[in-house]
């Protein structure tokens, strides 16, 4: 009898022990995530802007299907904000790449190229990316000039304030790209020359 009375209590502190420890464990690793800091010294006005956009991109395509499979009546407006809400997320998100050098590059010829030469060659193509970059600015501009005070077509909006949107974002591009360009100059090597060193500082 006592020896039955004896070990639902043994059992009973040897199951206490691990839950304590758990417990312990999850209080501790709390801490530990408040020491932690949160850094977003490497994010950019464009990525701030592009997170905008694309929620509320995301938003207006969720009021669409919900709009149309649950209260059968679709919202037609929301199809066309939900299109011109992805012109800023490609264009302003394109100088994001720009500032982090993650556009497509073909870097296979620099590997048998002598060092100042693939240095002069990395650099024509910083300029000339800059001269692309700020062409477009203007193209984009002109347009955004030609269907100025033109609406959409399911809402009354200016249509242009779009185009204005995709201009930011190619004025965004040139922008990064004369900073990538000196940071480039000064470093000695870009990441046509070595992508390893840009690879390696991502993570």
């Amino acid at each position: 009898m006592l020896l039955q009375n004896a070990l639902p209590a043994a059992g009973g502190a040897a199951e206490s022990h691990p839950v304590e420890t758990s417990a312990e464990a999850l209080v501790a690793s709390f801490a530990e995530a408040d020491q932690h800091t949160v850094d977003l010294s490497g994010y950019g006005i464009e990525d701030w802007i592009c997170l905008g956009f694309f929620w509320t991109m995301a938003g207006l395509v969720f009021l669409q299907f919900f709009s149309r499979y649950v209260l059968n009546d679709s919202f037609a407006w929301t199809e066309e904000l939900a299109v011109y809400c992805l012109m800023p997320v490609v264009f302003i998100g394109a100088s994001m790449c720009v500032r982090r050098v993650r556009h497509i590059q073909v870097n296979l010829v620099y590997r048998y190229l002598p060092t100042p030469v693939g240095r002069a060659l990395s650099t024509a193509v910083d300029v000339a990316a800059i001269v692309f970059y700020g062409y477009g600015a203007w193209l984009v501009a002109r347009y955004a000039l030609a269907v100025d005070n033109e609406p959409m077509t399911t809402i009354n909006w200016n249509k242009s304030h779009v185009y204005w949107l995709a201009f930011a974002g190619f004025a965004l591009m040139t922008v990064r790209g004369v900073q990538v360009a000196v940071e480039n100059w000064r470093r000695g090597f870009s990441a046509l020359q070595n992508p390893g060193f840009f690879d390696a500082s991502a993570h």
